[in-house]
This record gives structure tokens, sequence and C-alpha cells, in this order.
């Protein structure tokens, strides 16, 4: 009888808690240091569909430890974000805290490839509030990878044709 009880107790101390992860992969033709500018630039999220603009200064790296506040197109109540990890022109990983019973751990990884450079998106939600989340969002965090090397496709662009034309101007034209 005992036994039973403490059984019952435990299960009812138990807590639903429910983890989703999905990781999507873009190839790009940019360089690895451009798609890497692209991703620590914490200022310019103009090609994050959900966030709309954040508190850092500009030209600040991002360091573990770095918390900051970004505001939704949704709505104007800014959101906490905080930065986990950062292996420079690897890995930035960070952590979004914007409501109770979500967690939310983003993670961006560049490398290179024979095709191009690979960019990771990966996105894990944990909390009992994760599918409810994770049902709203996920058209939107289909996008963020492919708006990201898309972006940075755009600013590499001018360099690369900047490029091609200083090496037409040379002397050893033939």
């Amino acid at each position: 009888m005992r036994g039973w009880l403490s059984k019952f107790i435990h299960r009812k101390r138990r807590r639903f808690c429910a983890s989703l992860v999905r990781t999507y992969q873009e190839i790009s033709s940019a360089s690895v240091d451009d798609l890497w500018q692209k991703v620590v630039d914490l200022t310019d999220v103009s090609w994050h569909p959900l966030l709309k603009s954040t508190n850092v200064p500009y030209g600040l790296v991002p360091k573990p430890g770095l918390i900051f506040q970004a505001v939704t197109r949704f709505s104007p109540i800014p959101i906490m974000i905080f930065v986990e990890r950062v292996n420079p022109r690897e890995m930035l990983s960070i952590r979004v805290l914007a409501i109770p019973g979500v967690e939310e751990r983003v993670t961006y990884q560049v490398e290179s490839t024979l095709c191009g450079t690979c960019l990771s998106y990966s996105v894990t939600l944990r909390g009992w509030l994760s599918p409810l989340i994770w049902s709203l969002s996920r058209p939107y965090a289909d996008r963020v990878a492919r708006s990201l090397v898309e972006a940075a496709e755009k600013t590499a662009l001018p360099t690369v044709t900047a490029e091609k034309k200083s090496l037409n101007d040379s002397c050893f034209d033939f």
C-alpha cells in the first residue's frame, strides 16, 4: 500500500515536458566570412521573419553571457535573448527567454563544403507550451535559414563584382 501511494505522489509531481527539435540547412555561394558576419550582426535582424529590432549597440561582437532585448514584429513587448556559446566562424548558440513555460534554443552553424558554404539553423523548444508555440512559429522558422543566406549573398555580391572589375583592369589583360 505504501509503495503504491509513493508512486501516485511521484507521478503527481511530474510535469508534462515536451521537446521539439528541428534543423534547417541551406547552401550558399557566399563565403564563410560573409555568412558569419551576417549571423553575428545582432543589430541588423532585417532578414529574420520574427524579429524587428534589437537594443544591441552597432559593432558589438557577441560573446557568451551577453543578454539583450529584441522586439518582435507581432508585439511591442520586448523579449530577452541570452548568448550561450560562440565559436568564431563556426557556431552561435542563443537562448530566447520569451514567456514562462517555453525554453527556446537557437543554434547557427556555418561550415565550408565542396558545394559552397553550409548554414545550419537548429531550433529546440522545451516546455509544456512548446507544441502551441511551435504550431504558431513553424512557418516563420522554415524561412529563417533561407532569408539569412539570401541576405548574405546580397551583401557579398557587390564585393564579388568589384573584384571582377579590378581583375579586368589589370595590366596582364591579353
